[in-house]
């Protein structure tokens, strides 16, 4: 599957956001407007302005809603989830090459919070992603003691882990214990 460069990031930052869910780790990792300004800028999203405890909150409604996506039963759910999604961002399509970057097309209106720069970018490239018969790329992890996010991106659509050297490392290497152990016992 063929996906250019700024819709991978924006899958990228979607992804990243939704695994702040408290579901996804021990914590939750957006409770606060410095986690907020440390999301903001470890991801480089540009021209936000100001971030307050109001952003934090509207941008927890902008994950609470991807996931919500990543959950859809079908891609009619999906595509509602998408289009509600963007459209509440009042999305305003242009062509920006802001900060060295080449031409590229921002989904945000000029000013947007941040709430709605990633509702506007994300819903977008998750919509790219429906339209191309891709719904099922969108995946939680299949260890059983992780539930974190990620967008299978495999030539096969094979990835079943979060993190093949953590949760899939994790439980090959139990499960080559327990038949060590099983023939020991044999």
């Amino acid at each position: 599957m063929l996906i250019n460069h700024d819709t991978r990031y924006a899958l990228n930052v979607v992804v990243d956001l939704l695994n702040t869910t408290p579901d996804t780790d021990t914590s939750d990792g957006l409770t606060d407007l410095a986690s907020l300004r440390e999301y903001v800028r470890r991801h480089h999203i540009s021209g936000v302005g100001e971030l307050t405890e109001a952003d934090v909150a509207a941008v927890r409604r902008v994950r609470d809603r991807i996931g919500q996506i990543f959950a859809a039963p079908d891609v009619r759910g999906a595509a509602a989830l998408v289009n509600s999604l963007v459209a509440q961002a009042g999305t305003t399509p242009q062509l920006t090459d802001h900060d060295g970057h080449d031409w590229h097309v921002h989904y945000f209106a000029p000013g947007a919070s941040v709430a709605d720069h990633l509702a506007a970018d994300g819903g977008m490239a998750l919509g790219f992603l429906l339209v191309a018969g891709e719904l099922e790329r969108l995946r939680r992890c299949a260890a059983p003691d992780c539930r974190r996010a990620f967008i299978d991106l495999s030539r096969n659509r094979s990835r079943r882990y979060c993190d093949s050297r953590t949760c899939g490392n994790r439980l090959h290497v139990a499960a080559y214990r327990a038949r060590q152990r099983d023939a020991a016992q044999g």
